[in-house]
């Protein structure tokens, strides 16, 4: 008991929670290196230090607290590429005029530039030179000393997976049913498949249903099973869901649009375990049920009954959107384009320690504006849209004008919102753009003068003096008809292709061709 008599302030309630708390700290994570076996590390910025500084030899990344830890250490990054100064509203970003090329959350970095804490919350996208991207993210979370394996399911190193595969192993430890709930996309049934595959079921059968699927007057039939005669055109006794995962699993995916009318059916098998087939006897089934579902179950105008809803989630396992564990879009995408290069049989279109330095730029600058998209769809459409690169990729590294228009256009910000937190320079004198920086934009731009524009932070017809006046480059329409023929030829008549081997921008190309004025 506190002494009344003392002078000592005991602290309050609320101060002692905000001790408990651990301060937000800055974690950076590599998004893409040359070496790609790195993506996915990070490393731990302290808000304690206030300067910190991002280059070739600091600070040193690793894949888990007790691993060793190494410098970005790429030629193409100077040493003190940007310092970043931590204040009470968020970091302070300088880079010094005579460093590296750096890009920021979409925008060019001349000078300075100030990211306010919501932003840094959802995670900023930085790249270095052309060859170097990173997510800058603060996050109060502290990483584990070691890492849940899962058999390379649910990949992802952030500390938000790492938490996800802990719940899936605590559910795969038990026998209860599970509700998975989360946003459209995030990859609920690999969840599922995760939790039964690590549970004492894993050499019995996990059976899909789409519950959104299945007709009310044909739900009893489909879960339960039928018995010969039962109904016209019942000839012999089909096995319904439920027997078909006996001893195993049964995955009811999309179980919140399940019609009103068969949820009474599925409340009571669960409840007793039993079943009735359509016109036979009632039967004890051994089935663990695991559901899945992105609605709203606790909504007003949600139909779904709260008893069944409260009996499928003897436990329940939450699985984060994409924006919610953005620091691993880069582990993501690569194994997503692995895979389709794998299924493509092209291996070879993958970065490796021997890509000439122009493949790296083009593969960094493709993580970095997926880093800046914000993924309405998920990982299933991060998949669906590595892909389609591959699948556009015959020859060298091509983004498909649906993805182009999608991520690159959409992404691009040269004027931040207020509401982003972000304010900087917004445009570029002509003259202050080198050589370096032009030709590396036109490369990552695929030549389009509008995108080339917004990049660089000038005006289109900059953009078109600038190729009047090289050596280099040039415009759609001063190409000779000789030399469009051999392209779309080589190309297989792919356009893209065809105006990324010629350089230039595949929009005027199309135009080009549509006028019918091609010059021999």
């Amino acid at each position: 008991m506190p002494d009344k008599n003392s002078d000592i302030t005991l602290p309050t309630l609320r101060d002692a929670i905000a001790e408990s708390v651990a301060s937000p700290s800055l974690q950076c994570t590599i998004i893409f290196h040359p070496c790609v076996e790195r993506i996915g590390q990070w490393a731990q910025l302290s808000t304690d230090k206030k300067t910190h500084t991002l280059g070739r030899q600091t600070p040193l990344f690793g894949s888990s607290p007790d691993a060793s830890f190494a410098p970005l250490e790429d030629p193409y990054v100077s040493r003190h590429a940007l310092s970043l100064t931590i204040t009470d509203d968020g970091v302070q970003l300088h880079r010094d005029p005579s460093a590296s090329r750096c890009r920021v959350a979409g925008s060019e970095l001349l000078e300075q530039l100030f990211v306010g804490n919501a932003q840094l919350d959802a995670g900023v996208p930085l790249a270095l030179s052309h060859t170097i991207v990173l997510l800058l993210r603060r996050s109060p979370d502290v990483r584990p000393k070691c890492s849940i394996s899962l058999d390379g399911a649910l990949i992802g190193s952030s500390v938000a997976m790492e938490r996800l595969r802990k719940e899936v192993m605590r559910a795969a430890n038990s026998d209860s049913d599970v509700l998975i709930r989360g946003e459209t996309g995030v990859g609920k049934e690999l969840v599922a498949q995760a939790v039964h595959l690590n549970s004492a079921r894993y050499d019995q059968p996990m059976v899909s249903v789409n519950m959104a699927a299945v007709p009310s007057s044909l739900a009893a039939a489909a879960l339960f099973g039928s018995a010969k005669g039962a109904f016209t055109g019942a000839e012999k006794s089909r096995s319904g869901y439920f027997q078909e995962a006996q001893g195993g699993a049964l995955f009811l995916d999309e179980v919140g649009d399940t019609p009103e009318e068969v949820q009474p059916l599925l409340l009571r098998a669960l409840q007793q375990r039993e079943i009735q087939m359509v016109g036979g006897a009632l039967r004890k089934v051994d089935v663990r049920v695991i559901s899945a579902t992105d609605a709203q179950l606790e909504a007003s105008n949600c139909n779904f009954k709260s008893a069944l809803r409260h009996r499928l989630a003897a436990m329940e396992i939450h699985v984060p959107s994409l924006a919610e564990h953005l620091e691993d879009i880069g582990e993501l995408l690569f194994h997503f384009v692995s895979q389709a290069c794998i299924r493509e049989g092209r291996l070879r279109l993958l970065p490796n320690a021997q890509s000439d330095g122009k493949t790296v730029a083009q593969w960094a600058d493709l993580f970095y504006r997926f880093a800046c998209y914000h993924w309405p769809g998920n990982v299933r459409q991060l998949e669906n849209f590595a892909g389609q690169v591959v699948i556009a990729s015959e020859q060298k590294l091509t983004v498909p004008a649906s993805v182009t228009a999608e991520i690159y256009r959409s992404t691009l910000k040269t004027e931040p919102t207020e509401e982003e937190e972000v304010s900087g320079p917004k445009r570029r004198k002509p003259r202050e753009i080198t050589e370096s920086d032009f030709i590396d934009a036109m490369e990552q731009g695929l030549f389009e003068i509008a995108t080339v524009a917004d990049e660089l932070g000038v005006s289109r017809r900059s953009i078109y003096r600038r190729i009047d006046a090289s050596a280099r480059f040039r415009r759609a329409s001063q190409v000779s008809k000789n030399e469009i023929d051999k392209a779309l030829l080589s190309s297989g008549g792919h356009l893209g292709n065809a105006a990324f081997n010629l350089e230039v921008s595949a929009t005027g190309l199309r135009q080009r061709l549509q006028s019918g004025d091609a010059p021999a």
